[in-house]
């Protein structure tokens, strides 16, 4: 059995995004926020736990000095539909007031998340808000949130892998996969 067929019975009932999709499209990404910020150092504040792979990858992509600091939210808890409710998990670690910042996510679903993110962050003065996220899901009622550079835009299904999971699992897939239906968990 290949890897792949062993994946697919595990979770996966498609590939959406390859491996090297992946990297060749967060290449660009790098180099673009490069010319974007110049001499700049922004502060790079990766949302936990999703981002962590793209973030990784996109400022080895970088030439330009960053500094990183994470955030943890959540809304979806193990259901595969948010729950509405947006609890922050782990706070920064440094003031922001001033700085420059690029905010990493790695999926932009119905938008409340990063929209509550994004006016948290700007209560706290920081010179510049920018947002970079891996994937944006084309969905009728999302929010309208700010997103200044999107890697890939996607259907609206429940995906896994580089980071994103469903109940904690599929973050180690390289690839960006559609969770089988028959993999989903019945509510306890």
């Amino acid at each position: 059995m290949s890897w792949q067929t062993e994946r697919r019975a595990n979770g996966v009932s498609r590939i959406l995004i390859t491996e090297q999709e992946l990297q060749r499209r967060i290449y660009e990404l790098g180099k673009e926020l490069d010319g974007v910020y110049g001499s700049e150092a922004p502060l790079m504040v990766g949302v936990l736990n999703g981002a962590v792979a793209f973030m990784t990858d996109l400022m080895r992509a970088m030439t330009i000095p960053v500094e990183i600091d994470f955030m943890a939210v959540s809304s979806y808890g193990t259901s595969t539909v948010s729950s509405g409710v947006v609890r922050i998990i782990k706070d920064l670690n440094n003031d922001i007031e001033g700085r420059h910042l690029l905010v990493v996510e790695d999926i932009i679903d119905s938008g409340l998340t990063l929209k509550y993110l994004l006016e948290l962050l700007q209560q706290r003065k920081p010179a510049s808000i920018r947002v970079v996220a891996l994937l944006k899901k084309v969905k009728p009622d999302a929010i309208e949130v700010q997103a200044d550079l999107v890697g890939f835009t996607i259907p609206d299904e429940f995906v896994i892998g580089y980071g994103l999971d469903y109940a904690e699992r599929y973050r180690n897939l390289p690839y960006v996969a559609v969770l089988d239906p028959s993999a989903i968990r019945p509510e306890e």
